[in-house]
């Protein structure tokens, strides 16, 4: 395999930026210093297998400290490493404190220090009561402002009145920075009128993602700030956007695996629940034609695991959150190779769009001068999903049983193997 300081791998199917080629990847250090004729001698060929960017997952909710029991950054790390995940940029809610300034951003720092397999990332939060000490959070190292405008489920992080969403865009504005809005209108929820999937779904209608989208949108139009819609489910957004991007709005949207490749129509268990909701058939196919016009640009994983405890009974009482950080490249692939994608089209989605977004500009890509996170994955390997041995805290996930298309053979961060138990992992 070569030594720390030299690496060369090669590929007949290695996905560039322009598509996949057979060459050979030159490492040198921590960054790709040159992509070589296939025929250069390799320290690690991999033949048919392909060579992919490291991944992106810039929607992740690690949950420590204070809610370490659910999720923690070993075990969150060690799960991304698995998946062929490289780079989790972490979400700012589900821990306690919440990352809302900067004394809050050096404890999760701390709580991460010499525990993580990748590197990690973080995102800060905009909360009614740090609107006017964003830029603090923004200097202190936080790549963006996630916000809710519905309550988020947890009473220390508390959601934005439109008033107090238009002042912390103003802000964010001032010093071109990001926020990153979880889009559903309060006033279009209602509380679900039973434990089933069926009222669990009424009471959260696609009306109601579709209003918060159109208000982020008037109020990124006056504000000028750059503004991303999070793990966008319903269909009935696409025309929005589109029509908000064309006209220059600063705007971008992601969607999640499992609105891509679930739907009402299954017999869902709790593990799936999640807001927004999982949707029809019909929605799911609107939201992969939304991919693929490039309306929406990113899929990322939106882990938000909890003890199984808080998944037991039914939907109007249960956790929302789905666990899909370790499998969401093989969960995706899946279906992408089914509807006739290519795995440029996934690394485009899962990794170069992720890191442009959150400003990583030396992840996501196979390029000289990137850093050489790579990841050897067989795209017609098959297995079955155990929930029990993914390396996620909790064994909990909707795909457990199903037998899926891609199988991670190896992950580079920075230019060297991951291996198990190792921590390497940056704080970014």
């Amino acid at each position: 395999m070569g030594d720390r300081e030299t690496l060369i791998v090669r590929s007949r199917r290695t996905v560039l930026p322009e598509g996949e080629r057979a060459v050979a990847v030159a490492v040198q250090g921590e960054k790709i210093a040159g992509i070589l004729p296939y025929d250069t001698p390799a320290d690690v060929d991999l033949g048919e297998v392909a060579l992919l960017p490291g991944l992106v997952d810039s929607h992740v909710h690690v949950n420590e400290p204070g809610r370490t029991e659910w999720e923690g950054f070993a075990t969150a790390t060690r799960a991304a490493a698995a998946g062929g995940v490289t780079t989790i940029v972490d979400m700012p809610l589900n821990s306690i404190p919440p990352t809302t300034d900067p004394g809050a951003l050096a404890v999760k720092r701390a709580a991460a220090a010499g525990k993580c397999a990748v590197d990690v990332g973080f995102w800060g939060g905009a909360v009614p009561d740090n609107l006017h000490a964003l830029r603090g959070l923004h200097e202190a190292g936080v790549y963006g402002f996630k916000c809710f405008l519905s309550p988020s489920g947890v009473e220390e992080f508390t959601e934005l009145s439109t008033g107090e969403l238009r002042t912390a865009m103003k802000e964010i504005a001032s010093f071109d920075g990001l926020m990153l809005v979880h889009a559903e209108d309060p006033a279009l929820l209602l509380p679900p009128d039973g434990p089933t999937y069926r009222e669990f779904l009424v009471s959260r209608p696609p009306e109601s993602e579709r209003s918060a989208v159109e208000t982020v949108i008037a109020l990124a139009r006056e504000t000028g700030v750059r503004v991303h819609i999070l793990h966008v489910s319903a269909a009935d957004c696409l025309e929005p956007v589109a029509q908000a991007q064309a006209a220059g709005v600063r705007i971008s949207a992601e969607t999640c695996p499992h609105y891509l490749t679930l739907s009402a129509g299954e017999d869902l268990g709790t593990e799936s629940k999640c807001c927004p909701p999982i949707r029809d058939t019909g929605n799911r196919d609107r939201l992969w034609r939304g991919l693929a016009d490039g309306v929406l640009s990113l899929v990322v994983s939106d882990h938000s695991p909890s003890v199984p405890e808080l998944k037991r009974g039914g939907f109007d009482q249960a956790w929302g959150g789905v666990s899909s950080l370790q499998i969401g490249l093989p969960v995706i692939w899946t279906e992408a190779r089914r509807r006739g994608h290519t795995l440029a089209d996934v690394v485009g989605w899962m990794a170069d769009a992720p890191a442009r977004l959150a400003g990583l500009r030396h992840k996501g890509r196979i390029a000289v001068g990137m850093d050489a996170d790579l990841v050897a994955f067989a795209p017609d390997g098959r297995f079955t999903v155990d929930a029990a041995a993914l390396h996620h805290r909790n064994p909990l996930t909707p795909y457990h049983g199903r037998t899926l298309h891609g199988v991670v053979q190896g992950t580079w961060l920075r230019g060297r193997r991951v291996e198990p138990g190792a921590s390497r992992g940056t704080l970014l």
